[in-house]
């Protein structure tokens, strides 16, 4: 799509959307949602979603002076059309990659993202702050939260609508019900909204009463008054139970339809003139106007490549014979749920990122999908894990931090066998910083009990994951593995046990000890290879274990190598370079210790191997801080060799 005719391109910010006619933003928003598809089918991000709120994303910056007024998107993963209306729009062809914008709303961005929302469920809760602060300063501003894809089923959700109504500030909650997060919501209140949604007889009766007194602003405050008394009554006896929101203080406004822009623009209009807490609930498709999208919601979430005429995802043209981490946890844990009657696979809706699917399709009783609520799938876990069932709770690195005191408290100090299964360890590529997971190792190693594990490659997470179930393991387990591809193939080989705390000798040398735990031993392989054809050779142990640490390897280290390197993919404040420091403080002993991992800063978005790169351990960056550190050892020639 270029210039010239389309309306989208004479809009540079919202300031000249609201210069247009309503009739014209029908329009714009078919020109938007295809300029989305344009740019994603070859710069790959989030799809769905965001084709889903093109016109609720119109609508909010025709009617709300923004950025004045504030928008929060929640999930953020929703707002690739705003950002395009509030002045991104070339730049949008950037989105996701290495020193582009970020998929999600980001504060320092840009002064229409209102709120970073790269997780889900903190609209509310930041939406009130916004209010109450404005309301404080005497300053006429409207908030607006628009929580979907799932978002309002984590706790923190319901704490923001508890407290949004008893403060009686004027905000806009706007729900976004599509049904669907990645996977289909599950549980009780997608069951209730479904009610609302379908009931015949309330949705009659609604625009019966609406038709008849007339519509929120336009009508006096005892016909107003009256509308909400009655129409309260009806939503209680015709859906068979009071409604959820106006029981905690809020207007309740809908269901309406989320793709009717003009009908949104009338009713925003309305909303803004009522004072204290609003829910608007608007219904919506996701991947709405792209048939492939809303034919497969759960693959058009983040597809990748795809062809933008036919829908058809592009798969690399290279056969792969490796296989991802997810995948074989997924294939793994039904083996041995097949064996083991008491496992069980839990997972905050991410059945499909996580491949419990695999498990869930074949055994569908013993896995739980709780929604996005991760204290609570680790609570839960912990209450299955007291009555003898092994519970392997499988949830993303970046989001098992939302359950830290959960881990602490529920598990930890009760040393329940809760098997923690934490996926996208380390640097996830494109997500950006508020998907990265490299806090886990530095924080789990910190809590009593708990044993903490990262696998070098397939056949040792197989392996742990077997190991953990044991019943000779009585208490928490943590397994923490990368995003993508293992690097070996053959990775499916029978079970064995791998005694909690040892490490494992990958090479033997003399002129340094690299010791890694996790995926990037492959990249120190790679740079011992490297390393080998210039006379340098490396000893080089895969640790495993983060706690307990293999004590024996570390004394033998320490005792023959006064140049050790570390090496890992999580943050080096209190990580395991850290904890070999402590050992070696601990124990008198004196080496030059040099740590490669995550630095102290919020790392951007790009690939795997950009990140990787710049965060110095990949393979090239490895070898050259062994030549730097044995430099002063080897004979010149060698090094030239």
């Amino acid at each position: 799509m270029n210039g010239g005719e389309h309306l989208l391109w004479r809009i540079s910010t919202p300031d000249d959307l609201r210069k247009l006619k309503p009739a014209d933003l029908v329009k714009v928003s078919a020109e938007l949602r295809q300029y989305i598809i344009d740019v994603v089918s070859n710069n790959p991000g989030h799809l769905g979603a965001s084709l889903g709120v093109v016109e609720l994303t119109v609508a909010l910056h025709y009617v709300f002076n923004t950025p004045y007024d504030k928008i929060i998107w929640d999930v953020g993963h929703q707002a690739y059309g705003h950002k395009i209306l509030t002045g991104r729009k070339e730049k949008f062809l950037t989105n996701r990659k290495y020193k582009g914008i970020s998929g999600f709303p980001k504060m320092s961005e840009s002064e229409y993202d209102a709120f970073g929302t790269g997780h889900s469920s903190t609209s509310i809760s930041a939406a009130l702050g916004m209010a109450v602060a404005s309301k404080r300063k005497g300053e006429k501003r409207n908030v607006v939260a628009v929580i979907g894809d799932g978002a309002m089923t984590a706790g923190l959700a319901f704490e923001g609508l508890n407290n949004a109504g008893i403060a009686k500030s004027d905000i806009i909650v706007i729900l976004n019900d599509n049904n669907i997060a990645i996977d289909p919501n599950v549980g009780a209140l997608k069951e209730y909204l479904l009610d609302i949604a379908t009931s015949k007889a309330y949705n009659r009766f609604r625009d019966r009463i609406w038709n008849m007194l007339g519509k929120f602003g336009r009508i006096g405050p005892n016909a107003r008054v009256l509308a909400k008394q009655v129409q309260a009554g009806f939503k209680s006896t015709i859906l068979d139970r009071s409604n959820l929101f106006e029981g905690m203080n809020f207007r309740y406004f809908g269901p309406i339809d989320g793709h009717d822009i003009l009908h949104l623009i009338q009713i925003l209009e309305d909303l803004k003139r009522i004072p204290g807490p609003k829910l608007l609930h608007c219904l919506t498709v996701k991947g709405k106007g792209f048939k492939k999208a809303e034919e497969n919601q759960t693959a058009y979430h983040a597809p990748g490549r795809f062809d933008k005429n036919t829908g058809i995802i592009i798969r690399s043209s290279a056969k792969d014979s490796l296989v991802t981490y997810q995948e074989i946890f997924g294939r793994t844990i039904l083996e041995l749920a097949k064996n083991n009657d008491k496992i069980a696979g839990i997972t905050p809706a991410m059945t499909t990122g996580s491949s419990l699917c695999i498990m869930m399709k074949e055994i569908p009783d013993r896995v739980y999908d709780v929604g996005i609520a991760e204290q609570h799938a680790v609570t839960f876990s912990a209450g299955l894990a007291t009555q003898g069932m092994i519970p392997y709770c499988n949830i993303y690195s970046s989001f098992i931090q939302r359950a830290y005191d959960q881990v602490i408290h529920d598990v930890a100090l009760q040393k329940l066998k809760v098997i923690f299964c934490i996926d996208r360890g380390g640097l996830v590529g494109s997500d950006g910083a508020t998907h990265h997971g490299f806090f886990d190792l530095a924080f789990m190693r910190s809590i009593p009990n708990i044993i903490v594990s990262a696998p070098m490659d397939g056949p040792e997470l197989r392996n742990l994951l077997y190991t953990a179930q044991l019943e000779k393991i009585t208490g928490p387990f943590s397994i923490r593995y990368p995003r993508g591809n293992c690097m070996i193939s053959d990775w499916q080989k029978p079970f064995f046990e791998i005694e909690t705390g040892t490490a494992r000798l990958i090479s033997s040398g003399r002129d340094i000890a690299v010791l890694s735990i996790g995926h990037p031993g492959n990249f120190v392989v790679e740079a011992g290879r490297i390393l080998a054809e210039e006379g340098i050779s490396v000893t080089h142990y895969d640790m495993r274990f983060l706690a307990p640490l293999d004590t024996r390897a570390l004394h033998t280290v320490f005792r023959e190598f006064g140049k050790i390197i570390t090496v890992e993919d999580g943050i080096l404040k209190g990580g395991f370079g850290s904890a070999v420091i402590e050992f070696m403080s601990d124990n008198g002993y004196k080496a030059e210790v040099k740590r490669l991992g995550i630095p102290d800063y919020f790392v951007e978005q790009g690939t795997q191997q950009e990140l990787i790169r710049e965060c110095g351990f990949d393979p090239e960056s490895i070898a050259q801080t062994i030549r730097e550190m044995v430099m002063k050892r080897v004979p010149e020639h060698k090094l030239k060799a």
